[in-house]
């Protein structure tokens, strides 16, 4: 990898840690809940440098992030981490399928997102399926509403990306 492109991987971090930290200062619907903001930063690290930079990235933003907003190793931590590891291998298994566009994969990164926050939440905190399955159809109904937004967010930024003179696209 170039000097350049590590220097647009760490631009690209800083940027993720500072929607995540940006998004709690946004009033939620629900207290727990989140836009996910910082996923728009992810899926086009994914699109435009591959699997393994947006995991590093994906893993920076939840590790930086809750440091400074003081979760780290607490329940919203586990949940993030949870999310944010199965939303990245679902949005890259669907890479390889070349079937998805930003939009799509932006669903499939909020749907798996919520998942692995489900999942994580009764293996770990609540052990309650019918309080589980009370949450899902909620959270997966704002997490899809969610994903569509940061989809469009992704195509609008990354059309913009490529306008530029100096392509942040990595030719793999």
């Amino acid at each position: 990898m170039q000097q350049r492109d590590k220097y647009r991987l760490a631009l690209l971090a800083a940027c993720a840690i500072a929607l995540h930290g940006f998004e709690r200062l946004i009033p939620a619907p629900i207290p727990w809940l989140r836009f996910g903001f910082a996923n728009i930063i992810t899926l086009i690290t994914l699109s435009f440098y591959g699997f393994n930079a947006a995991l590093t990235i994906t893993l920076i933003r939840i590790l930086i992030g809750s440091m400074l907003i003081g979760t780290f190793l607490g329940p919203p931590f586990v949940m993030s981490l949870a999310g944010g590891l199965f939303s990245i291998a679902a949005m890259w298994a669907a890479t390889r399928l070349r079937l998805f566009g930003p939009l799509g994969l932006s669903l499939i990164g909020a749907l798996f997102h919520n998942l692995g926050q489900l999942l994580a939440g009764y293996a770990i905190f609540i052990q309650n399926l019918y309080s589980i399955l009370i949450l899902a159809p909620v959270i997966l109904f704002i997490g899809t509403l969610t994903g569509v937004l940061n989809g469009l967010a992704v195509i609008f930024t990354m059309e913009h990306l490529k306008k530029m003179p100096d392509n942040v696209q990595n030719n793999r």
